[in-house]
């Protein structure tokens, strides 16, 4: 789990200079239609974020493996990314990220086994452990979208 963690932190500090970088227009504008502008990519990441930080702590108490399932879509309109500020959106993914390296950070070895439902349909089991690498995984896929070329990297893993 240090190695994931150790790697979440380094993606956070590299990219949140990065996303600086990007004038407001640019994060709104649309890439492609019917594809997430660059604002609302960040703002998944966020939702993404949220919803493994709840896998993460609930994970680790419950007794039956929680059902924590992401409706991506819904979410990112819910939130309405496109109309918050640069600012806040590149702030709020930072410290979302951030809390999720101290939860990683201080989880007990003993429950990094313990698993999760992340299944929409049907029950898909995942370790705690599986849900932390494959949350950097995610992060970088998506990341490539809003600066393409910054990972090597194929997201999901078949």
């Amino acid at each position: 789990m240090e190695k994931t963690v150790t790697e979440l932190r380094q993606i956070v500090s590299q990219f949140y200079k990065k996303l600086h970088e990007f004038s407001e227009e640019e994060l709104t504008a649309s890439r492609e239609p019917g594809k997430w502008s660059r604002k609302e990519v960040i703002g998944h990441l966020i939702d993404s974020a949220q919803n493994n930080l709840r896998r993460f702590i609930c994970g680790q108490y419950e007794n039956e493996p929680p059902a924590i399932i992401y409706a991506q879509d819904f979410w990112v309109a819910a939130n309405d990314y496109n109309n918050m500020n640069k600012e806040d959106i590149i702030n709020l993914w930072k410290l979302i990220n951030e809390r999720i390296c101290a939860v990683l950070q201080k989880m007990p070895v003993e429950n990094y086994s313990r698993n999760c439902n992340t299944g929409k349909d049907t029950v898909e089991l995942h370790s705690l452990q599986w849900l932390a690498a494959d949350y950097n995984k995610h992060l970088k896929h998506h990341l490539n979208q809003v600066i393409p070329g910054s990972f090597d990297v194929v997201y999901p893993s078949v």
